[in-house]
């Protein structure tokens, strides 16, 4: 079925409100999760919303963080989120990463201790709409095999780009460092859909086209992937003095618990390298031309990265968001939430 964006915002919020999520916190994670289904991200959209109520209600998430910005240089900085969601932690941290790049040119600012926080595309967009570049990676739980590997040791460990153009435009770039992000697989559940066989393997380290049978994510372009997946870990795991590779928290194995999960965002002021007016008609520039490329066969057209999401959006906006039936009925529901993700293993089994 299809609802608007405002629509779907106002259920999320009243859920997570209801789970134990003060106002301004479910306002802002009811933003992040329609801003993803909105671009067709249902992976992090109203999917995870019965996961986070669950969390939430039993004390998973601190719903009264105490959070604290340190500066540690010009340029650099720490966000403690003090368990806090990680949405709101993770938009915070971006603010102040964007108020430090428009004084000096650019910002690193790690956030510590935080929840899950969705679709990172949010954050990167973020420092774009203010003219700046946005660069965010985070960690994740383990459950992605290392090249040549047969057991799980990193995450889905994503990296988001974005940079503006001219007229509001942004080139924006969302990948998880596996083939798929597990929410992807949490999509296909939801509507009981088959999934490549490059996405992922089963108990035996098999591939697999049913995503019940999923027990590892294979990372993208095998080697490459893996050193993509080592690389986020790194930044916002080890460099923030967090728990990492296969030490990560799990998202299931116990809802009680702080995640204690790290996020880095990177912001760069064009002005500081080049004219921003000439920076940002080079950037629809770049768009213009990617679109314009001759399509190979099977083709209709070459997309800039992020066009499909934009795409999207945009018939979203005019005809409603896309949500399947049984997520629609459960946040029309007065249940919170079903006990359907405590104590399961990375795969919610």
């Amino acid at each position: 079925m299809r609802i608007t964006k405002d629509k779907l915002k106002k259920l999320i919020k009243t859920k997570l409100n209801k789970a134990g999520l003060n106002e301004d916190h479910a306002e802002t994670v009811a933003d992040v999760l329609a801003f993803a289904d909105a671009r067709g991200i249902h992976s992090h959209g109203a999917v995870r919303v019965e996961y986070y109520a669950e969390r939430i209600a039993k004390g998973g998430i601190n719903t009264n963080p105490d959070f604290k910005f340190e500066k540690t240089g010009p340029c650099t900085a720490i966000f403690d989120g003090d368990n806090g969601v990680g949405h709101v932690a993770a938009k915070l941290a971006m603010d102040e990463a964007v108020t430090i790049a428009k004084e000096n040119g650019a910002a690193i600012v790690g956030v510590r201790r935080m929840g899950h926080s969705g679709a990172i595309s949010y954050y990167a967009r973020q420092a774009a709409k203010k003219n700046l570049i946005g660069l965010s990676v985070c960690q994740s739980d383990p459950m992605v095999v290392p090249f040549g590997g047969a057991e799980p040791y990193y995450g889905t460990n994503p990296i988001a780009f974005c940079a503006p153009g001219i007229n509001g435009e942004l080139l924006t770039f969302d990948m998880a460092t596996t083939v798929q992000a597990w929410g992807k697989i949490l999509d296909a559940r939801s509507k009981n859909k088959e999934i490549p066989d490059s996405w992922a393997v089963n108990e035996n380290g098999e591939p697999t086209t049913d995503p019940f049978h999923v027990k590892a994510l294979l990372p993208v372009a095998g080697p490459k992937g893996y050193g993509l997946a080592m690389m986020v870990d790194v930044l916002s795991g080890v460099l923030l003095g967090l728990p990492f590779g296969n030490k990560v928290s799990s998202m299931y194995r116990d809802l009680s618990e702080y995640r204690n999960l790290g996020q880095l965002h990177i912001v760069i002021n064009p002005e500081f390298f080049t004219n921003l007016t000439e920076f940002m008609q080079n950037i629809t520039n770049t768009m213009r031309d990617l679109n314009h490329i001759k399509p190979a066969t099977g083709f209709k057209q070459v997309l800039y990265p992020g066009q499909d999401a934009d795409i999207r959006e945009q018939e979203y906006g005019k005809n409603g968001i896309e949500i399947v039936s049984e997520i629609y009925e459960y946040l029309t529901s007065d249940i919170v939430h079903r006990n359907a993700y405590d104590h399961k293993d990375a795969f919610a089994e």
